[in-house]
């Protein structure tokens, strides 16, 4: 395992650069923001080669054998492949796009200019390099990539200056900065995955509080402040709005925390077939003959229940290449869709819907309802809002629909200023390398 003797703890953004409000942000906050997004990206691979330097290994990772990952090489990239996609992100739908004025309205089959890196388009582009060959592959060396980024960064930041305070003119240059965001969360991500010892600090106490009765309505998904003329920025799979109705359901005010799930696990829960739906036992059979008979969600070392005072009871799990003992009162976070859903179907539970966890997010918050941990599963496969139309970023949602559950909330790795209750996360239903929870609802 790769030990670094001092971790860093991640850097807190500047205050007014890390809210919600990015999404609305004129020209000027809008670059100081783009600033701030690269010096965080920057101090995670900063992270990643001192770490990698320590255990003699490369950046790059190459071949890397015992991420036993199936199906998962899409979300999980090597540190240095990740890092060169940002940097050719920004140049694609910025510094090459003749058209990044019509924001969403720009077409994405118009030819954009040559890259200014060699092989960029053939590394970083859609189709690019296939997921499965981006661990073995050759690739530039990380000064070639830095340079590559001051530069993307340094002709944005030109451009930026030149552009009209308007929605449609800024929509890349927001899109680039979200991108960027979710990409240092992948890079999170990967660093849990492969022990890497960066200082992410667990989640802080709160109440536990019992489940929340919210009565029948209608409500409405997505955002409409296009219309209104609001200038909001939005992701594709965001809009159109438009009203759902909602019986009344219960739903618990906080993620699932471990001391109910030990409770699954002490029952004979990941034995038990009778909770899991067919395609979830059998990606647990597969993930049981690889993990050495695996009993309980991703990462945890050790499980069982705490009887007095036993320092050999409860949950430790192996957190940055440390093994701790996490709270009871905390949120299960590393599991799949597939263990959330059995262990709704053990506690004679269910997963909430989205629209009723985005409504629960916005008409509960003053009773009690708490999100921002973990990235939260729910029972909601992911498709288009009717009448959905792909944004010029054709790969970020449509691939997707059919095949990923939607995920709601946020995690201790997102950026604040990408933090939503209407920000629809995606991920495969076996996904658990997220730092992702749940929370139920009464049948």
């Amino acid at each position: 395992m790769v030990r670094m003797a001092q971790a860093t703890p991640l850097p807190s953004p500047t205050p007014h650069l890390s809210r919600a409000d990015l999404r609305h942000a004129g020209r000027d906050v809008l670059g100081l923001a783009l600033m701030d997004a690269r010096n965080h990206t920057l101090f995670l691979v900063g992270e990643f080669q001192k770490a990698m330097e320590e255990g003699g290994e490369e950046l790059e990772l190459p071949n890397v054998p015992d991420l036993h990952l199936p199906g998962l090489s899409p979300a999980l990239n090597p540190p240095l492949w990740e890092l060169g996609r940002i940097g050719w992100f920004q140049e694609r739908w910025i510094g090459r796009n003749l058209q990044r004025h019509q924001g969403p309205r720009a077409d994405p089959q118009a030819p954009p200019l040559a890259s200014v890196f060699p092989r960029g388009d053939a590394l970083w582009g859609e189709p690019g390099l296939p997921p499965a060959r981006r661990w073995e592959a050759t690739l530039p060396p990380l000064d070639d990539i830095k340079a590559y980024l001051l530069s993307t960064l340094e002709s944005t930041l030109d451009l930026l200056a030149m552009t009209p305070d308007e929605a449609d003119a800024l929509y890349f240059y927001r899109l680039a900065l979200f991108h960027e965001d979710m990409c240092g969360e992948v890079l999170v991500n990967l660093a849990q995955t492969l022990g890497l010892p960066l200082r992410v600090p667990l989640p802080k106490p709160g109440l536990v509080l019992d489940p929340i009765t919210v009565p029948a309505t209608r409500w409405q998904l997505g955002w409409d402040e296009e219309r209104k003329g609001g200038g909001v920025f939005v992701f594709d799979n965001e809009v159109p709005a438009h009203e759902v109705a909602v019986p009344e359901f219960e739903i618990d005010a906080q993620p699932v925390g471990w001391n109910q799930y030990v409770e699954f696990v002490m029952d004979g829960g990941y034995d038990r077939p009778e909770f899991w739906l067919p395609a979830g036992w059998e990606w647990l059979q597969v993930q049981q003959k690889q993990d050495e008979g695996r009993r309980a969600p991703r990462h945890v070392q050790q499980i069982g229940a705490v009887r007095g005072d036993a320092l050999n009871g409860g949950v430790f799990q192996s957190w940055f290449g440390q093994t701790l003992r996490m709270a009871l009162w905390s949120p299960v976070m590393h599991l799949s869709w597939w263990e959330a859903d059995a262990w709704c179907r053990w506690a004679g539970r269910r997963l909430p819907t989205e629209v009723e966890w985005e409504l629960a997010a916005h008409q509960a918050a003053g009773r009690g309802f708490r999100w921002g941990d973990v990235w939260e599963w729910t029972a909601t496969t992911f498709e288009g809002y009717p009448g959905f139309a792909s944004g010029p970023w054709r790969a970020y949602s449509e691939p997707y629909f059919g095949r990923h559950k939607v995920l709601r909330g946020a995690s201790l790795a997102t950026r604040l200023r990408l933090e939503h209750p209407k920000f629809r996360h995606h991920a495969a239903p076996e996904a658990d390398h997220l730092f992702c929870g749940f929370r139920s609802c009464a049948l």
